[in-house]
């Protein structure tokens, strides 16, 4: 038997519009099939979290496949995984309980089947904490693994190991949930992850898990399970002493505070790859990162003592905010104090103004940089003789 928690103000969070797709789709449901409604996965846990959720997934119970595909048709829902009984209605994933069985490799070799009833879908979830049901006709959540009691104590552990290892993503998808909500991974989770092959992932899937790391609140945590699970070994052959592991912990939760939202994604890379043994670009290609990645990680790292100069330069084209090594402190005074945050650094002359002095061509160019350079060394002196 689950365990049944009430909870009848679950959608008091839920944008207005999503919650009238949700009654629209299981009325329905409820009047003409008598089929039974639950939210099920990541809404379901991140609203135990006080979290509002988007992405709602409804699984129907006590529907035949034919009279859900009908259903379907009526309200216009679009099959997205007709083989996985899994529709599309406006911002809701629409399905009917299932297992699966691996019978190929790859992430779709899996032989799908009707589950009958709530506890043999639930199964097949990944964790506890995923693995939570709200019956949203009497207004409760069932638990069936204990996932309420895993998320009130931080834990991420798995529900089933035999159908765990089946997905290898399932361990990436460890360390990202233990970035995004600051959570362990319980003992023998962390060894069956450790015993999980990944050599069956595209770089696209592997890449979209990792990017929700690089996302995530707790990127020391990510970190963790990135070397504890094996994922580094197995991904691009990194392995990191006690001592820089602990350095490079304290740098990224010392830094968070200063992170720009917009370039959120790529600070982890950027203040890890001096600690990792692999060239970054060597990385990014064994991840199949996007070109943008390319531009804002694969460029130099702030020195140690940070200049007037080194500022300047890097801010010629653009301000400080766009450059991903903004979290240091001293790059954050030092842009303020240039004024180029978030503009460019001005030179002190334009080259509309060197045309009208008589500058062109190659001239042009070479006297905007000599006056760049010397508005650049002016300011350098004056802040030293400053200091």
């Amino acid at each position: 038997m689950p365990t049944i928690k009430s909870f009848p103000n679950f959608f008091s969070q839920t944008d207005p519009h999503i919650l009238q797709n949700i009654k629209t789709v299981t009325e329905y449901l409820a009047q003409n099939y008598h089929a039974t409604c639950y939210i099920v996965g990541g809404a379901v846990r991140d609203r135990i979290l006080g979290d509002a959720s988007k992405d709602y997934d409804i699984e129907c119970f006590g529907i035949t496949i034919d009279d859900f595909e009908s259903a379907m048709e009526h309200l216009g829902a679009q099959g997205v995984g007709k083989s996985f009984f899994v529709y599309k209605y406006h911002d809701l994933d629409i399905s009917l309980p299932r297992t699966e069985k691996k019978i190929a490799k790859g992430h779709r070799g899996f032989e799908v089947s009707l589950a009958l009833e709530e506890k043999e879908a639930s199964k097949r979830r990944d964790f506890t904490i995923n693995a939570l049901m709200y019956d949203i006709h009497n207004e409760q959540i069932l638990d069936f693994w204990d996932g309420l009691g895993d998320l009130e104590h931080k834990v991420i552990r798995v529900v089933d190991k035999d159908t765990f290892v089946e997905d290898s993503l399932r361990v990436l998808r460890a360390m990202q949930f233990a970035a995004r909500f600051g959570f362990r991974v319980e003992e023998k989770s962390c060894r069956l992850c450790q015993s999980i092959s990944l050599d069956d992932l595209p770089k696209e899937r592997i890449f979209r898990e990792m990017e929700k790391m690089f996302m995530s609140k707790y990127l020391h945590y990510g970190l963790y399970y990135l070397l504890t699970l094996g994922i580094g070994k197995q991904l691009f052959n990194e392995d990191m002493e006690r001592r820089s592991f602990i350095a490079l912990s304290r740098v990224l939760q010392k830094s968070q505070k200063n992170f720009v939202e917009k370039l959120r994604p790529y600070y982890f890379l950027f203040i890890c790859k001096a600690y990792f043994a692999l060239d970054i670009t060597e990385v990014l290609e064994r991840l199949g990162a996007p070109t943008i990645y390319y531009k804002k990680v694969a460029v130099p790292p702030s020195p140690i003592d940070i200049t007037v100069s080194f500022i300047a330069h890097l801010s010629l084209k653009e301000g400080i905010i766009e450059y991903v090594g903004n979290y240091h402190s001293d790059v954050i005074a030092m842009a303020k104090q240039l004024d180029v945050w978030d503009k460019p650094f001005d030179r002190g002359v334009t080259p509309t103004e060197l045309i009208e002095e008589g500058y062109s061509g190659k001239a042009l160019g070479d006297e905007l940089q000599r006056r760049t350079e010397k508005k650049i060394r002016d300011i350098s002196l004056k802040s030293l003789k400053e200091k």
